[in-house]
């Protein structure tokens, strides 16, 4: 087995997180998460999303986010939009990187954008253009590209059709999502190895939500087809407003965990990001479905046994 030597984690927490949480941050709370996920080594964090503040009221400051965040140099800060106006948005507070989403499943893509997978990004061509004029970067993000809970099994075939659209309109940085929870690790292995022999100019990203507990089986999956890019949220926050069943994205302290266990890199301090995540816990007012805040490092249970029979 080809496993990777070290991975590189992108937070989604202080968008994908919290966009569904009761509990609205203030900014100073959010800039503090996003500066702390920082320092603890992360490299690329998406801050949030330059959306109608209608339609995901907890990413309204956006913008003061942006503006008062502070920064490292060496540090990726991409923002979610939808469109030219979001880029525009995203453009005037800064943010230089920025995400377009789009579902893989027809019915899904209907029912929220009353456009057919293709057509949602073909829409995206003149906010491509602006952003190659300006200097900004753009990737691109599947949705439900491993399954829909409207059609089940979404084909591989219909994946890579909007796959090809994105990579059309100069996007080479993509992320296949499991919105709903639904991938398998035979599922995952397979598309992504057939991704990357389709586009192997394409910057590969995954995004697990452990919905049904496959969310780490399917990383390693994953890792096995050639991927070292995955999204995680502290805490295991998250899931989509509009995928109905979506729950919490994998954890950034299991991953890491599980990474270091393996021998895998991440670059990341494993204890700053475990005291992170129990304080956002503390922020949101409620328990999370993160592995590591409820039992500990393995290396937690090792020291104790040893600690008692001293």
């Amino acid at each position: 087995m080809n496993w990777p030597d070290k991975i590189l984690i992108c937070e989604v927490g202080p968008r994908d997180g919290l966009q569904i949480e009761k509990a609205i941050l203030t900014a100073e709370q959010k800039i503090e998460l996003i500066e702390r996920i920082a320092d603890a080594g992360i490299k690329i964090i998406e801050i949030g999303s330059f959306v109608s503040p209608k339609a995901v009221p907890q990413m309204a400051d956006t913008d003061e986010v942006a503006k008062k965040m502070k920064r490292k140099a060496d540090v990726e800060y991409r923002a979610l939009i939808m469109n030219l106006k979001g880029l525009k948005r995203a453009e005037d507070a800064g943010i230089y990187k920025a995400k377009l989403t789009v579902s893989a499943s027809k019915s899904h893509s209907l029912a929220n954008l009353n456009k057919t997978p293709e057509e949602a990004v073909q829409a995206f061509g003149e906010t491509a253009e602006y952003a190659a004029v300006h200097g900004i970067s753009l990737s691109g993000a599947i949705s439900t590209a491993f399954g829909c809970p409207f059609e089940g099994k979404v084909p591989l075939e219909q994946v890579m059709r909007v796959v090809s659209c994105f990579y059309n309109i100069g996007v080479k940085e993509i992320s296949l999502s499991d919105t709903t929870g639904m991938a398998t690790p035979k599922q995952v292995y397979e598309y992504c190895s057939k991704a990357k022999k389709l586009f192997p100019d394409v910057v590969w990203n995954l995004h697990f939500h452990n919905t049904r507990g496959v969310g780490f089986a399917n990383v390693v999956s994953g890792m096995l087809a050639g991927i070292n890019r995955f999204d995680s949220s502290f805490a295991g926050l998250g899931g989509c407003p509009f995928a109905p069943g979506a729950s919490g994205n994998i954890a950034t302290e299991d991953l890491i965990h599980m990474c270091h266990e393996m021998g895998i890199e991440t670059g990341c301090d494993l204890d700053t990001v475990i005291s992170l995540s129990r304080h956002v816990q503390e922020l949101i007012g409620h328990e999370t479905s993160s592995f590591i805040l409820k039992a500990g490092k393995s290396s937690d249970i090792v020291n104790s046994f040893k600690n008692r029979d001293k």
